[in-house]
């Protein structure tokens, strides 16, 4: 169906765009933890984007269902803690330790999606996803690494794991919801769970100096726009080729990165190609296979007139 195909290449675009934003977004969450602490800044920039979606439903919030409820709250959580383990197990590891035991993600999703669903993706989804996989372990920077693996690096391999989780649910309970609606109880999910670990690990206050508050106000518009856009494109776009375009990330935080001063060394430039190898290959339309094709089916709350309009001033 040329509509269809149409549609789902429109999400998958989306999910680039927002690749871009995740990869931007690195330097700024660097700089405003000069004023705030990890789980504080999260509140504020996650609660900032809930606000921001809820003045932009108005009249819609009030008719939020029980399925949008519970569907926020399960992949909320899943986010939560994705962001909570990574940033506990920072205090202990590097962060290039760090960013290669978050990207085992990348496998994971497939994996447990055979587990789980009994849906084994195809033969060019398997290598776009070694591909990418490969990518992003040379942009983590491997000669760095140790062979130690303590409960910081165990914290790291769950919160890749509830990344893993939260991709794949997305996939599942998004259907029948709307958008906005279910983006704006996962934001705000994730900033009162955060604002209860900050207060129980006794962080401060953020500091509300100019910076901080202009940077957390492009945060707060772009974590809107990043959790809208993954809940709208992964109605359709299936969990594993959302997983091969979420690699993209650190391709783009590695060209943000060069262009702040930060060197990118011939490794982290090959893993970048291996990771939109991996995009290629994978994305071939056979790749997903007869049994992944089938959570791509478009229901009726998620197709056609009653398909809520994007919000493009988010």
């Amino acid at each position: 169906m040329p509509a269809l195909a149409s549609s789902l290449r429109r999400r998958e675009l989306l999910l680039v765009f927002i690749t871009m934003l995740w990869g931007g977004s690195f330097l700024a969450v660097q700089s405003a933890l000069q004023w705030s602490g990890p789980f504080g800044l999260v509140a504020v920039r996650f609660g900032l984007a809930a606000l921001l979606l809820a003045l932009l439903l108005r009249r819609r919030l009030g008719g939020l269902t029980r399925q949008e409820l519970s569907a926020g709250a399960v992949t909320g959580t899943a986010l939560f803690f994705g962001y909570s383990l990574q940033c506990v197990g920072l205090e202990t590891i590097s962060s290039s330790k760090s960013a290669f035991l978050t990207a085992l993600y990348v496998p994971m999703v497939p994996l447990l999606q055979w587990a789980w669903f009994r849906r084994a993706p195809g033969a060019a989804a398997w290598l776009g996803i070694g591909l990418a996989f490969a990518g992003a372990v040379c942009l983590s920077d491997p000669s760095r690494l140790n062979g130690i693996f303590g409960i910081g690096e165990a914290l790291t391999v769950a919160a890749a794991l509830a990344v893993a989780f939260e991709i794949l649910l997305l996939s599942h309970l998004s259907r029948g919801c709307d958008p906005l609606r279910l983006a704006f109880v996962q934001m705000a999910f994730v900033a009162i769970a955060c604002t209860g670990v900050a207060a129980a690990r006794g962080e401060a206050l953020p500091q509300p100096t100019p910076p901080f508050l202009l940077t957390i106000a492009v945060l707060g518009v772009a974590t809107a726009l990043i959790q809208f856009a993954m809940v709208w494109a992964q109605q359709q776009v299936s969990a594993t080729r959302a997983t091969l375009i979420y690699s993209l990330e650190p391709v783009w935080a590695g060209l943000v990165g060069r262009l702040a001063g930060e060197q990118l060394g011939p490794l982290g430039l090959f893993g970048g190609a291996l990771i939109v190898l991996g995009l290629v290959v994978g994305s071939r339309r056979q790749a997903d296979g007869p049994a992944e094709a089938d959570t791509a089916k478009v229901s009726p709350a998620t197709s056609g007139a009653s398909e809520p309009v994007r919000p493009e001033a988010a």
